[in-house]
């Protein structure tokens, strides 16, 4: 925990290793979260269509137990949405959503 889900689609493909790795170190580097629990996901989407006619997109996901401020979660999604499009800049949408995870609903079993 946290958990960073990234659903992406790219025609032309995407450097999958460089946006896994850019996206631990942005949520590692805000502040907000430690880097040893962080999990970041990477989803295809197999298909899209998009209203307007874009062809890419990457949103990502990000769910923490709650806790941060306003604030920080703005800052987080910011500098996320930022690392994205240094990252791939052709990619035509780009977005992120932080989300609260509920404390007493939220569990886990590890080995």
């Amino acid at each position: 925990m946290p958990h960073v889900v990234i659903e992406y689609f790219s025609e032309a493909g995407i450097d999958r290793e460089a946006v896994l790795l850019a996206a631990l170190e942005t949520a590692a580097g805000s502040g907000v979260m430690q880097r040893a629990d962080i999990k970041v996901r990477l989803l295809p989407s197999e298909a899209i269509l998009f209203g307007d006619g874009r062809r890419s997109f990457i949103h990502m996901t990000i769910s923490m137990l709650t806790g941060r401020t306003p604030e920080a979660k703005l800052g987080l999604s910011q500098a996320m949405v930022a690392k994205m499009r240094q990252v791939c800049p052709t990619i035509e949408a780009i977005s992120a959503d932080v989300r609260d995870m509920d404390p007493e609903a939220y569990k886990k079993s590890l080995v």
